[in-house]
């Protein structure tokens, strides 16, 4: 068996959100732990700690979608299935959340395309491969190499609210990406909505949350070393309660060695 870990750390000092998203992260060493430490017993004093070590830990400050998290459909709207209330992270049901997993690979796509269903269509014949019921779709493109880079958030393809409806039609409930949104990227987005000044293409793909319910992942990593099928895929969220996501130590395991 070998497991492949598909989840980037949560972690200080790089790009991977926008800046107010950022992850804030203070560790504090062993020294510095202990006089907590030392009060926990009552004040026994850091010189009967040996050499005066403690506990260490770490304070964190952050949102629930840092770092390889899943959205859960209240995220995507207040309601799912055309009218139902959405289901926060802690409602999920842990059966989404393992699955045969499937590669698509789209790093060929260019930053902002949005993804149409034929092209799932010709991506499934051109492999072989037929999506069944709880398969969980990732979806490798072009940001997953620029993780941490300046221009991640401007990378990625994104999927279209068709593509996503035709994935959920398929069988999958869980799909995930290693861009930094589901959708195209939000200053891509945001230029078209300039143009256009159509509503509809804001956050098209997580909307389908509306109409039908489904999760997805955000911020995967290791997608290329993937085989295209052939493993399972694993991603319990942590179970944060009435939170939109969780975040999620996402892993693929495989029967054997690649």
């Amino acid at each position: 068996m070998k497991i492949i870990d598909l989840s980037v750390p949560i972690e200080e000092g790089i790009p991977s959100d926008p800046p107010p998203l950022r992850p804030k992260v203070k560790i504090i060493t062993h020294k510095e732990g202990a006089e907590e430490m030392s009060q926990l017993f009552g004040n026994c004093g850091v010189e009967n700690l040996p050499e005066g070590n403690g506990i260490a830990s770490a304070q964190l400050t952050l949102t629930d979608h840092a770092g390889t998290h899943l959205d859960a459909p209240y995220h995507f709207y207040p309601t799912m299935n055309g009218g139902e209330p959405s289901w926060t992270i802690d409602q999920v049901p842990l059966e989404w959340c393992i699955g045969d997993g499937v590669v698509v690979d789209f790093r060929d796509k260019p930053d902002g395309h949005l993804v149409q269903p034929e092209e799932f269509e010709e991506y499934f014949e051109k492999i072989g491969y037929t999506l069944k019921e709880g398969d969980i779709v990732l979806i490798n493109t072009s940001a997953g190499a620029r993780y941490g880079q300046p221009d991640f958030l401007g990378s990625g393809c994104g999927i279209s609210q068709k593509a996503t409806l035709w994935l959920i039609d398929h069988g999958s409930h869980v799909m995930g990406t290693d861009a930094w949104g589901w959708d195209v990227p939000m200053p891509v987005a945001a230029k078209r909505f300039a143009e256009t000044h159509d509503p509809s293409i804001l956050w098209e793909g997580h909307r389908t949350g509306r109409i039908k319910a489904y999760c997805h992942m955000e911020k995967l990593t290791n997608l290329d070393i993937l085989p295209r099928f052939g493993f399972k895929v694993i991603c319990f969220p942590v179970k944060i309660k009435g939170a939109s996501a969780g975040w999620t130590r996402a892993v693929a395991i495989l029967d054997s060695d690649l």
